[in-house]
């Protein structure tokens, strides 16, 4: 941690008592530091409780305010010293506490003493860091001293890897972790609101402009004076010392107030703070902060003057000014001042290395290596773009990511496995245009500008063996170490030692693939290169094999070979193109084979992989002919909760088909799925459960079976305080389930209807989908259409019409029906709803199918009471269902014609329909193949041929013929509607026949 205890933590320069070293000073910063460095230590115990038993190498050591008195069990307490039972192998205690001075040997010990703390822990944190500025050497030993200028965590792991020492790899795990939270430190710092500030030269100069031509003698001036210490302005606007620039500091001004003494001000990128003045004898400034910090100059000057602030108030002029100033945007700084200040800040640098070479022997030995901070600079301007697209790709799934990939990267290396898991989850859905060729990286020719890191990186990729893969597989789980890798072309180099006949050297390569193939440019460089069908043939142990079979040493290791390939595919598995290499790769053959074993490591990759692939229809087919539904369903008793996770998931994608159903079904995956429902701590694991659930229930049979498992009454019992993606599901598998009778009962019976009521307020497209359709089913039954009605239901379903999404809209309009059909006042329901039947007349304008064949049948249930018959057709409602005649869609056209046939019902609407030529389209429907469009079509013209000219256009475009052929249909309401059209036609025929001849 000795770059952020020197670069970020901020010291003091007085010498703490007894120690010879800086304190840290008391800072907002240095506060919001120790609580993280606090938080990894406390929870160290417990996250890591192997590497917790490790034993420094030397203890660290501190003076502690503690009384002997606050430790208890675990320890040996006496009046003055406390020694823990916790001993090393030597017997020697790992922590020994005589008062004040207490030694510590232990994470283990470390956390147990913050526990005991308490409210005490900060001070206990800052006190440890002040005594030990170089904590990894106590740690890990001298030999990884970070003071030494190298605190690069690929050369504590080479040095790890190369020593003798038996608790080599635990050294590693360690070395890793403070390697982490060096990083999450240094990012952090730069993301806190103390930094925030960003105060620059422009800003602090336009201040101090202001508060000159505001100060002078006199009562009502802000101030007698304000100058700058230096009459030397740099080409950057900084008027401060090139190597206090480095620090940020922009300037120093003397202010004398009307009422304190003259006060010597830092103005720094930081914010403003009072410094320790000009010394007596060289009238030189001692650059020492003396107090906090503030966000500029007016708000510390009201801070330090009484006079300053009142007077202030007073000058209306002034406040305007710097209002005006305030709200000038923030634009980014112009190319030249860009410019000037990088070519400063460069030869500042310049100037500070030559000077230290020369006389300042002692900033050699302070001097740090910024590692985490560099990495930013590992690629040039022309490399950028891609640099950005990877880190996009990588966490948003292409989207673009607002913050800089240095914080980034901290945050994700403190947690490597929460950033994995929104890795996978951010780009499952890769769209097939990622898999366009993107042009060569162009890579910077200024290579002195790199980080040590990325060299270090770039030898274990050129002369890998056993040692280099391991630490390439460990590091590889940074998220911006995986793109270094693939920029220095890593990857090539780790498909080329799948060939390799050393199993342990396919292992380590197909592990480093799966860490890295997180993101777009990654998995395609696996692709390019042959990765797939190589990583392919690592599945097929028998091939693997080239040892006698009897020996179950060489099983085991075929068996990790194996795995390790079946992770790396899932990895890479995420793309649309790498699916399609795996199937023509044989992937799914093999993949079934390994899904027969017994090794739940094996199973787990296995059952991913499948899980990303069977978004596809090609593998869903491919699914079933290898017999694969079995095995996952086997694997559903399986007590990896992980693994059922996985195998529920794969059921989820695969059950869109109707054969995949029906073998779960055979198969008895039902009844483990509805156990699984009783679990519901694991959120992931439940919502592919539910998932699964959702898609088995979409055929009848299978509902039944969830009936006797009593899955109904828990479903309902999880529409309340569960996420989103379990919410989606549940709901989606009441809605299905509520196509039976007996299942709605149920619902309501358990209380469901209400929470499925409150679901509708929600804001989730695919949970507002699924939630009206589960209402409108449940609508059904006149019971809960009560309830439904008393929760004002109706309304909120009402108001989900001016939803942006059509598929919201069209769900919602279909739930309607049952409700107007089944409410017990519906005309006057209806008509209550200020604006409702307006904004249904006008979704007709619609250009979604859906949405236009669900508010047809929402009219046609609304057209049913005479006055709302009434409204819908002074708001227009015949040439617009008038317009929608011509189409080809069957479903629209079969909910079309019956609201045609009830709007036929008011005034002379059937004429109207006539005029805008809605009559001919229709009898072309009498050509369909589907008989519910045939019904409600012969009902509309039967309506429609109550007007001659109706009949005249009917007789014209062959309908007679049509509705002959339908009067023999054994659907009695099509017969009858045939035969009433005819009559009509043929009345109108002898009516002007009898007219000529009389």
């Amino acid at each position: 941690m000795g770059v952020v205890l020197t670069r970020c933590a901020q010291w003091t320069a007085a010498a703490a008592a007894g120690h010879g070293t800086g304190t840290l000073e008391i800072t907002p910063l240095n506060e919001a530091m120790l609580k993280e460095i606090s938080r990894f230590v406390e929870s160290f115990i417990y996250k890591h409780p192997q590497e917790a038993k490790y034993v420094f190498v030397e203890p660290l050591e501190w003076k502690t305010n503690l009384d002997p008195s606050a430790f208890e069990s675990g320890y040996v307490v006496s009046a003055t010293t406390v020694k823990s039972e916790e001993v090393d192998k030597d017997g020697q205690p790992l922590l020994f506490f005589s008062v004040p001075q207490i030694k510590i040997r232990s994470f283990g010990q470390l956390s147990c003493l913050l526990f005991i703390a308490k409210d005490t822990k900060l001070k206990e944190t800052q006190a440890c860091i002040e005594a030990n500025r170089n904590p990894v050497a106590n740690i890990l030993g001298m030999n990884y001293n970070t003071k030494k200028g190298d605190s690069s965590v690929l050369n504590i792991l080479d040095k790890i890897t190369k020593d003798d020492d038996p608790e080599s790899e635990i050294k590693m795990k360690i070395a890793i972790l403070l390697e982490e939270l060096d990083l999450h430190l240094l990012n952090y710092s730069l993301k806190h609101p103390l930094l925030e500030i960003h105060l620059n030269s422009v800003t602090v100069k336009k201040d101090i402009e202001l508060l000159k031509r505001f100060s002078g003698k006199g009562e009502q001036t802000v101030l007698e004076s304000i100058e700058y210490t230096s009459d030397y302005e740099f080409s950057n606007g900084c008027r401060a010392p090139p190597w206090r620039q480095l620090h940020g500091e922009i300037c120093y001004v003397l202010v004398k107030p009307h009422d304190v003494e003259t006060l010597c001000i830092t103005c720094s990128a930081e914010g403003v703070f009072l410094n320790g003045g000009k010394t007596d004898d060289e009238e030189e400034i001692n650059y020492e902060r003396k107090g906090a910090i503030y966000k500029d100059l007016v708000t510390f000057l009201k801070e330090k003057s009484a006079k300053f602030s009142e007077n202030m108030s007073k000058h209306t002029r002034f406040n305007e000014e710097q209002q005006k100033v305030k709200e000038q945007p923030k634009k980014a700084p112009k190319k030249e001042e860009a410019d000037a200040l990088h070519k400063h800040i460069t030869s500042s640098n310049r100037s500070k290395l030559e000077k230290n070479q020369i006389n300042l022997g002692k900033n050699q030995m302070t001097k740090r290596l910024e590692p985490s901070l560099n990495w930013k600079t590992t690629v040039d301007v022309k490399g950028h773009r891609t640099s950005v697209r990877d880190t996009q790709d990588e966490k948003h799934g292409g989207r673009p990511e607002k913050s800089t990939s240095s914080v980034s990267s901290g945050r994700a290396q403190l947690a490597h496995k929460n950033a994995d898991k929104i890795e996978e989850i951010l780009s499952e859905s890769s769209s097939e245009s990622e898999e366009d060729e993107e042009p060569p990286d162009h890579r910077q020719e200024a290579n002195a500008d790199l980080p040590s890191e990325y060299w270090q990186i770039q030898k274990l990729v050129k002369y890998l063996k056993i040692g280099s893969l391991k630490i390439l597989k460990e590091i590889s789980q940074n998220p911006q170490i995986r793109r270094n890798i693939v920029d220095l072309g890593g990857l090539p180099v780790m498909v080329n030692i799948l060939d390799s006949p050393h199993k342990m050297l396919k292992c380590l390569a197909a592990e480093t693939i799966a860490n890295v193939a997180k993101f777009r440019r990654a998995r395609q460089a696996v692709r390019h290169h042959g990765g797939i069908t190589k990583l392919v043939a690592l599945l097929d142990c028998t091939q693997n094999s080239t040892e006698p079979a009897q020996s179950s040493l060489y099983d085991e290791r075929d068996v990790e070979v194996a795995r390790c390939g079946a992770l790396a595919l899932w990895s890479c598995s995420k793309s649309y193109a790498n699916k399609e290499a795996i199937r023509k790769a044989g992937g799914i053959p093999l993949l079934a084979q390994l899904l027969k074993t017994s090794h739940e490591n094996m199973l787990i990759p296995v059952v991913g992989t499948l899980q990303e692939c069977a978004s596809e229809e090609s593998y869903r087919a491919a699914i079933k002919a290898e017999r694969i539904i079995e095995n996952l369903v086997k694997n559903l008793n399986s007590e990896n909760e992980q693994l059922q996770e996985h195998c529920a998931m794969a059921i989820y994608q695969c059950a869109e088909d109707e054969e995949t159903r029906d073998l779960v079904r055979l198969h008895g995956g039902l009844k483990p799925l509805a156990s699984l429902l009783n679990n519901t701590d694991n959120k992931e694991r439940l919502a592919a459960v539910t998932g699964a659930i959702w898609k088995c229930s979409i055929s009848k049979e299978n509902v039944t079976k969830f009936r006797e498992y009593k899955a109904i009454e828990t479903l309902v019992g999880l529409l309340t305080d569960q996420p989103e993606e379990v919410l989606v599901n549940v709901v989606g598998a009441l809605g299905e389930c509520c196509q039976d009778h007996e299942n709605r009962v149920i619902v309501r019976k358990c209380g469901g209807i209400q929470p499925l009521v409150n679901l509708l307020v929600g804001i989730n497209q695919a949970l507002l989908v699924n939630v009206t359709k589960a209402v409108g089913a449940c609508a059904v039954e006149p019971e809960s259409m009560t309830i439904i009605d008393r929760l004002d239901g109706v309304r909120l379903l009402w108001s989900l019409l001016k939803n942006p999404h059509p598929d919201v809209k069209a769900s919602a309009a279909w739930a309607l029906c049952p409700c107007i059909q089944n409410a017990k006042d519906a005309g006057e329901m209806v008509r209550s709803f200020v604006g409702g039947l307006e904004l249904v007349v006008n979704l007709l304008k619609s250009d979604n199918k859906e949405v236009l064949a669900s508010v047809c049948a929402a009219i046609t249930n609304i057209a049913k009471d005479q006055e709302n018959l009434a409204v819908i057709t002074d708001h227009g409602v015949v040439p617009l269902l008038s317009k929608l005649a011509n189409t080809n869609n069957d479903k629209l056209r079969h909910h079309l014609a019956e609201a045609i046939s009830h709007c036929c019902m008011w005034g002379r609407n059937k004429v109207a329909f006539g005029e805008h030529k809605a009559v001919a389209p229709l009898v072309r429907y009498l050509k369909s193949n589907d008989t519910n469009v045939h019904r409600a079509t012969a009902q509309a013209l039967y309506q429609l041929s109550e007007d001659a000219d109706n009949c005249i256009t009917m007789h014209e475009n062959g309908a007679v013929k049509l509705l002959l052929d339908m009067v023999g249909s054994p659907d009695q309401d099509l017969q009858e509607a045939a035969a009433g059209c005819i009559s009509n036609i043929r009345r109108l025929a002898l009516a002007t026949e009898k007219a000529r001849y009389t």
